[in-house]
């Protein structure tokens, strides 16, 4: 609890860590002896370069949320909510959905876990809602970055959204080379059965649970409500034959995109959101329906919509300047081919604390380390799965992507902070032991340039 406290006061917005960022490569850049105008000019050059990742990360939300808030998962919801019958089988079985639903979708994860945990307290008396609710924070602080939404592994197998600098470096790297190589899925099997165990066993047995009542934790009905049509406008917001239409019309181009590429080459990016967002009006039918609940999810898209084109302006400076060989040397000089895996886990881990987004560090991060990573032939997919294990750690105490569940929970990061510490105490071994270990079973192959 004292980390949490110190974090919640003294940590500053993730913004500011992102301004704080372009001031320190800029003076970097002035330190390796770059010309200010030069420096000046790559920032701006690269300010907007991640204008489509930035949307497509949005939409990575909206489409979770959409999905999550719809009228059938919400009655799925409350039937998965009468599975569990005890305390702590409730937060374990809300820690194994969490994590299962945020190796679909990180956004989908904190919006459906979220909702699942506010049904489940209401059925079962004496469950710890601080217990409870970090179980339901567990997606994204421990195998979101393994699963189909991974920002890293998407954006390096999208051959659009890899900035053009980048791409001689890393090249496109297939989704079956990072999330579906049997390395990837055994260390998120491992973690998964880890993190349940700790949940249940970290679980306060009813007499000493601080509970959402006593808390002062009262929930209010927050469904999606459509008024009574009045017009013939209003009516078709209403109909469900324009948002039925639509998606099977969306749906069918995925099927199309499935038999002509195979599903690991069709699932990109795009093709992801794409997915979500077919999926969304098809489970919400109602023009009406499906826009509010893409009002209520946009509030939560404001720190990837402002920051990213900071990181932007960041990858520009790195990527073409002198910073990105002399970081590369750095992880050269600093390490072998055998505590290379190390090294990688153990920056991506710290910097997150300071730039809390999977895929806007990975910009920053990729230019240097894939670098490095071709220097000393370790597997590039791999490298990339090792920034995305490792990456996820500091989310356990970085408050900034629990806001979304924050706010549907009611409660404050400190709330959550205890169990999360406990986790992270039992990841990071976990993660950097097998990281490394996995690194030596892949040969090494150099970057695919379309």
């Amino acid at each position: 609890m004292l980390i949490a406290d110190a974090c919640e006061r003294w940590f500053p917005d993730a913004f500011v860590f992102a301004l704080a960022a372009v001031l320190f490569v800029f003076v970097a850049g002035l330190a390796l002896g770059e010309k200010p105008l030069r420096l000046v000019a790559e920032f701006g050059g690269g300010f907007w370069t991640l204008v489509p990742f930035t949307m497509q990360m949005a939409l990575v939300i909206i489409g979770g949320f959409v999905v999550a808030s719809s009228p059938p998962l919400e009655r799925l919801i409350r039937g998965l909510a009468r599975l569990p019958n005890t305390p702590r089988g409730a937060v374990a079985f809300v820690a194994f959905f969490a994590m299962a639903a945020s190796l679909l979708s990180w956004g989908l994860s904190l919006i459906f876990t979220g909702l699942l945990v506010r049904e489940v307290t209401r059925r079962i008396e004496g469950i710890d809602y601080r217990a409870i609710g970090a179980a339901a924070y567990l997606g994204l602080g421990s195998v979101w970055a393994l699963g189909l939404s991974s920002s890293a592994a998407l954006l390096q197998a999208t051959p659009s959204t890899i900035p053009p600098a980048l791409l001689p470096v890393t090249g496109v790297i297939p989704l079956s080379k990072t999330i579906f190589l049997w390395q990837s899925l055994v260390v998120a099997a491992v973690l998964v059965a880890v993190s349940v165990a700790v949940a249940y066993f970290s679980c306060p047995d009813p007499a000493r649970a601080r509970t959402a009542a006593s808390m002062g934790v009262r929930f209010e009905a927050k469904g999606i409500e459509i008024a009574e049509a009045r017009t013939p406008a209003e009516k078709l917001e209403r109909s469900p034959v324009l948002g039925v239409v639509i998606a099977l019309l969306m749906l069918a181009f995925l099927l199309l995109q499935l038999f002509e590429k195979g599903f690991v080459a069709a699932l990109d990016l795009n093709n992801f959101n794409f997915a979500f967002l077919a999926l969304g009006l098809l489970l919400h039918r109602r023009p009406a329906s499906f826009l509010q609940a893409v009002a209520r999810a946009v509030p939560a898209t404001a720190g990837v919509l402002i920051q990213f084109p900071f990181y932007g302006g960041i990858f520009g400076i790195i990527a073409n300047t002198a910073i990105q060989p002399a970081m590369a040397g750095l992880f050269v000089a600093i390490t072998t081919r055998g505590t290379f895996p190390l090294v990688v886990a153990l920056y991506s881990a710290v910097l997150g604390i300071f730039v809390p987004s999977g895929g806007g560090k990975w910009i920053i991060e990729a230019p240097y380390v894939m670098a490095a990573a071709n220097t000393w032939q370790v597997h590039l997919g791999w490298t990339v799965q090792i920034y995305n294990a490792a990456e996820a750690l500091p989310n356990l105490i970085n408050p900034f992507w629990m806001l979304p569940l924050m706010g549907i929970l009611n409660v404050r990061a400190r709330d959550l902070a205890g169990f999360s510490i406990l986790q992270l105490i039992f990841h990071v071994p976990i993660v950097f032991l097998l990281c490394w270990l996995c690194a030596q079973t892949l040969p090494y192959s150099p970057p695919v340039i379309p």
